[in-house]
């Protein structure tokens, strides 16, 4: 359990549901950029995709694992058996991929995937943006979110002192490990580009400049049971 150390009172609860609505959408919309420019996704996508290619297993099937794990992860993290935040993330998980799915067929259909590389470039950044901005909406409500960015979350919160740089390239450090280890596999790195350098670098700034200037008056939420220190 940790404090947080000043009194701030949350956001009303449609609020928090809004913000997690519009951040689901936001980033599944995102994600779908990224995976129709085919110039570079979120590392962890990356990290999927080069196992995919060694196992041969579906890469829909190895990110559902990536967020199990990070589901576990993250009652590690908090130090305690939170079922309710466990199902609350597997339930993210879901409705997430579907959404991605529908995106990218959608993007697909008007054929986005055939334009021009000086477009699709611009196209990669602008899903990685979009999805960090999402990603600081449902932080702040706090209700549901990928496991994924529940455990920059928590890192940020209850490791970092509120960084949301440090917290995003700690979570980056596996799956970069990942890669690095199957580029001695096979010789190859897959699915890295303009947009898996931008999202490297750029993630951790964007959320934090997205909590700041993105529905200013949407604050972090925290839920009775989390005491975070500031």
């Amino acid at each position: 359990m940790f404090k947080f150390s000043q009194n701030i009172h949350n956001n009303s609860m449609s609020t928090r549901i809004i913000a997690l609505i519009i951040g689901l959408i936001i980033n599944a919309m995102g994600n779908g950029f990224t995976i129709v420019s085919n110039f570079g996704s979120g590392i962890w996508t990356a990290a999927a995709v080069n196992i995919h290619n060694i196992t041969g297993f579906q890469v829909g099937i190895l990110i559902f694992c990536f967020g199990i794990l990070n589901t576990i992860t993250n009652q590690f993290l908090i130090q305690h058996l939170d079922i309710v935040r466990l199902i609350e993330e597997i339930v993210y998980i879901s409705f997430f991929s579907y959404m991605v799915n529908w995106f990218t067929n959608l993007f697909t259909s008007w054929e986005l995937n055939q334009w021009s590389p000086i477009l699709r470039i611009p196209m990669s950044i602008m899903g990685v943006t979009l999805f960090c901005i999402a990603i600081s909406l449902y932080q702040r409500a706090n209700l549901f979110m990928h496991p994924n960015d529940d455990t920059t979350n928590i890192l940020r919160f209850k490791y970092m002192h509120g960084s949301a740089i440090f917290s995003q390239l700690t979570d980056m450090l596996p799956p970069i490990v990942i890669i690095i280890i199957c580029f001695f596999i096979t010789g190859k790195v897959y699915s890295v580009n303009v947009g898996t350098i931008y999202s490297i670098i750029f993630n951790g700034m964007l959320i934090a400049t997205a909590d700041k200037y993105v529905w200013k008056s949407l604050i972090h939420n925290f839920k009775p049971s989390e005491n975070i220190s500031n």
